[in-house]
């Protein structure tokens, strides 16, 4: 969450000459509703649940940079499509560069509590291990700019792609 998946992976796509796609964006497509509403409405466990669904989906198709959501990782299922079907893109960004980049972001759910920072610091430590346990790569976010990232992950990708095996068809970044 806030740690530049969009935007880099948009930029990302244009340089690979890839499809972008959004797993948030895919639902809310698919549903209708915003996430924050399908939040409000469902709850997260439903959320989850439609979310698992279009990463399956997504995670079959070739030559596209897919961005999931932060939470993606807490299924096991999505955690497999993501490691089995592409290369993984961690994008880590530190608590205080996300509380900047979503501080006036009301279509976080999660972020809709008195006290961002320490469901921030939750998140990470329930996510890190698993985000850790999906990623063929981790990028620090930090201060590089998009351009400067894309290429840092350009460069780490020709990398990774003779090592990892099958055909790298999706690239995911969560």
């Amino acid at each position: 969450m806030g740690a530049g998946k969009t935007t880099v992976g948009r930029a990302l796509a244009r340089k690979l000459d890839k499809t972008f796609i959004d797993s948030d964006h895919e639902i809310e497509a698919r549903t209708g509703a915003s996430i924050p509403l399908i939040f409000e409405i469902e709850g997260e466990a439903s959320f989850r649940h439609r979310e698992s669904d279009v990463i399956r989906d997504l995670t079959s198709r070739s030559g596209i940079i897919l961005a999931t959501g932060g939470g993606a990782v807490l299924k096991p299922e999505n955690r497999e499509y993501l490691k089995t079907r592409g290369t993984v893109i961690y994008l880590r960004a530190s608590i205080n560069s996300i509380l900047a980049r979503t501080s006036h972001d009301k279509n976080r759910p999660l972020l809709q509590t008195p006290d961002p920072r320490a469901k921030l610091e939750q998140l990470s430590r329930e996510r890190e291990p698993l985000y850790l346990e999906v990623a063929d790569l981790v990028i620090e976010t930090g201060r590089p700019n998009v351009q400067s990232l894309v290429n840092t992950i350009v460069s780490r990708l020709a990398q990774v792609q003779k090592t990892i095996p099958g055909d790298g068809k999706t690239t995911s970044i969560p």
